[in-house]
């Protein structure tokens, strides 16, 4: 760790000397990319934050949405936490703790406001699916996501898996968490009160982890592997478990006046912001720390990222009592210092380590003046392929294919919340149980109605659309994942992001990486979705190149109740397209599929609905309305990947294509699109006259085949065995 030279004047000037090692080993570490964004901070104002039912937006551990009452709509006294982090560079060095160690950093995040963690959502984003390294990573990844997960108790619901070439020497870990609380427990990480004490709890504080935050702002080297394995922290999710009950129980006691989970830059990172955010400072003992390594020094016990730690502001007359908590738990437990309206300083055996203003430390940071360069727009260059054998090979691309593999790993049904898991467009959580609302004379039982929310979710980014343009694609990623719970029959109602970008210092890339926030931030906006959270992930970078500009979008819906419309048909019932503008405008554009990807292509990126918030609003109402028996969003890979999703061994169907040009019609990946079936398409026409084209293209049948047809004939048809046997790709290369 070194502190930037140019960093380092800027220090010497504010405190009128040198720094000590401890204070510029903490300048370096805060002042890293990955805690100041410092490339990135300039761009965010894009982002609409504010709305009615955001409770706390962006700068906390997590973001607070109240939820809607389900049959008055107005916010009600219930609220979710949503927050997104990255754990991409130890991903790539140490596959199992560093993405293990990625959910316990944004699960001890949800902790930190009060909430009780309910539902993970990871987007995992790795190099081409046939390099036996990108397999490694992929393998060790999902082992370390799913016993961490699991151990802990948090259900894993939701989330996306992607494999891209630009992604074979940096892979991309993406976990999002959702939280539950109300507004009396509800905990900020803002310092309340001089004089009340910090005190730390959880694991003991050992050496690893030490310089992750800087760690994280760098281009990953060619040894890595190797040379950085200090930098990523090891997991315990046991203790996790034991600190999120602990938690829960200081919460109910309300022994709490804020709080900070101990994450990038260790205790020197969440104690600094802590009093930083109440104006205030600290007076830290750092030999007070209870260790679990003999002869650490100052340096060492400050910044080292050991897992599963708290560090919570608590008034003098609750501190025996929150003591008592952790050694029920069997967590450590130590009264570290105390907030002072002063600096934040720190001593170690009786010398002053640290003597800073906590604000300087926090918010000092430079931003960076970077230059970009316009992505170029790609010329069209279209393969001329066998519709068959199209079908097959995207039908079974690893992007496209099942990824039951991956979630069946997962326990997403632990909590018994989940009442849709993983597999369909979105997962659906149950979380306000029951209302106090009597049952009416005509219901046939006793006792209150349940009524109930239900939370949809739905994450996840698209590297083919966004390397083929950037700002295009990601405007497309948000109407994506808001078509996925619209689909459920839930209307959007916040998001966080986690923005992925290679090196900034690179005019190419730092142009793409504005292009993504600019489009995303201006689809969100459009689609009345505030953005309330997030995170961004810079020096993706390696000796392979840099990543696509990736900006995972993890996105809540709501609705009454939780049924939602399954995905498969039923064996009856007409099949129609809606919101796809290649059949207005008689184009179809190719840009940024699986197609192209698999059969070295290039085109212009679909153009998207012109009314996308009234398209997924008459969506969420469409999928909810009796006569409508299955939903299913058309996106990756097309429609004719949908189609094969949707039948089964005992229902088929039959349809045909529209427009001109099948392979335009089944492969081009615009988004906003669903396929609907019903038992009454007049109404599902009569719902969307003037929001969005609605287009029959067949029925179903019970002989669990997809028969597609165009205007002189048969085009193919395939069974659903065989569509089982393409789609299970991954399963099939790593049973």
């Amino acid at each position: 760790m070194s502190l930037a030279d140019s960093d380092r004047e800027l220090v010497v000037e504010e405190l009128g000397r040198e720094p000590t090692p401890a204070e510029a080993a903490l300048f370096e570490n805060l002042w890293s990319e990955h805690c100041a964004y410092r490339s990135s901070r300039p761009l965010l104002s894009a982002f609409d934050s504010e709305g009615e039912q955001v409770v706390v937006g962006p700068g906390d551990d997590a973001a607070v949405v109240a939820l809607p009452d389900p049959e008055t709509g107005e916010n009600g006294d219930t609220y979710v936490t949503l927050g997104i982090e990255s754990h991409n560079h130890p991903s790539y060095v140490d596959p199992f703790d560093g993405a293990a160690t990625g959910v316990g950093g944004i699960v001890r995040d949800t902790l930190s406001m009060g909430a009780y963690p309910i539902a993970l959502a990871d987007s995992l984003y790795f190099g081409s699916f046939d390099r036996e390294h990108s397999k490694y990573l992929l393998e060790g990844v999902v082992e370390g996501i799913s016993h961490y997960g699991n151990c802990i108790g948090v259900p894993t619901v939701a989330g996306s898996v992607d494999f891209h070439p630009d992604y074979e020497g940096n892979p991309l870990v993406n976990v999002a968490c959702v939280g539950l609380t109300d507004e009396d427990r509800l905990v900020t990480a803002v310092a309340q009160e001089p004089g009340n004490k910090l005190v730390l709890v959880g694991n003991a504080t050992g050496r690893d982890g030490l310089g992750g935050a800087s760690f994280a702002s760098e281009d990953l080297a060619e040894d890595a592997e190797t040379e950085d394995r200090p930098a990523v922290q090891v997991g315990d999710p046991y203790a996790e478990k034991l600190l999120i009950e602990a938690n829960e129980v200081l919460v109910e006691e309300n022994l709490i006046e804020s709080a900070r989970d101990l994450g990038a830059a260790g205790l020197g990172g969440a104690s600094s912001e802590l009093v930083a955010k109440g104006g205030l400072g600290a007076e830290i003992e750092l030999e007070r720390v209870h260790q679990r390594e003999p002869n650490m020094n100052a340096l060492e016990i400050l910044l080292a990222e050991s897992q599963e730690r708290m560090c919570y502001e608590v008034t003098p007359e609750n501190v025996d009592r929150v003591r008592e908590i952790a050694e029920r738990f069997d967590l450590g437990c130590s009264v570290i210092g105390e907030v002072v309206d002063g600096n934040y300083t720190c001593t170690f055996n009786g010398e002053t380590v640290v003597d800073v203003g906590a604000e300087f430390l926090g918010e000092g940071a430079p931003m960076n003046d970077l230059p970009a360069e316009e992505p170029e727009v790609p010329e069209t260059d279209l393969p001329d392929v066998d519709l068959e054998d199209a079908l097959e090979t995207v039908v079974s691309s690893p992007n496209t294919a099942s990824k039951r593999w991956v979630y069946r790993q997962y326990d997403h049904e632990v909590g018994v919340r989940t009442a849709l898991g993983p597999g369909d467009d979105a997962a659906v959580v149950a979380v306000r149980e029951a209302s106090a609302e009597p049952r009416s004379a005509d219901e046939s039982s006793g006792g209150n109605r349940e009524i109930g929310t239900g939370l949809a979710i739905s994450s996840g980014a698209a590297p083919n659309w966004t390397a083929t343009a950037p700002y295009e694609g990601a405007r497309a990623i948000a109407l994506e994942n808001a078509t996925n719970v619209a689909a459920k029959g839930a209307t959007p109602l916040a998001a966080v992001d986690c923005l992925n970008g290679g090196n900034p210092e690179k005019p190419d890339v730092y142009g793409g990486f504005t292009g993504i926030v600019d489009g995303l931030a201006e689809m969100c906006a459009e689609l009345s979705t505030p953005v309330v959270g997030g995170n961004v992930s810079l020096y993706n970078d390696s000796v392979a190149g840099p990543i696509p500009p990736t900006p995972t979008l993890a996105l809540v819906g709501t609705k009454a109740g939780y049924d939602a419309p399954p995905l498969s048909v039923e064996s009856e019932g007409a099949l129609l397209l809606v919101g796809d503008r290649g059949i207005e405008d008689d184009e179809f554009r190719l840009g940024g599929s699986e197609y192209l990807a698999r059969f070295d292509g290039s085109d212009r990126f679909p153009a998207l609905p012109e009314e996308p918030a009234a398209l997924v609003e008459t969506l969420a109402d469409v999928a909810n309305a009796d006569s409508t028996l299955a939903v299913h969003d058309v996106s990756h890979g097309g429609l004719a990947v949908a189609l094969a999703e949707m039948i089964t061994e005992t229902a088929g169907l039959e349809v045909v294509v529209p427009g001109d040009d099948p392979i335009g019609a089944l492969f081009h990946e615009q988004p906003g699109r669903a396929l609907i079936q019903t038992d009454d398409p007049d109404a599902v026409r009569e719902a969307f006259a003037g929001v969005a084209p609605v287009r029959e293209l067949g029925t179903a049948t019970t002989d669990g085949r997809l028969t597609v047809r165009d205007a002189d004939g048969d085009l193919f048809e395939v069974g659903a065995a065989a569509v089982a046997d393409w789609r299970a790709t991954i399963e099939r290369e790593l049973h």
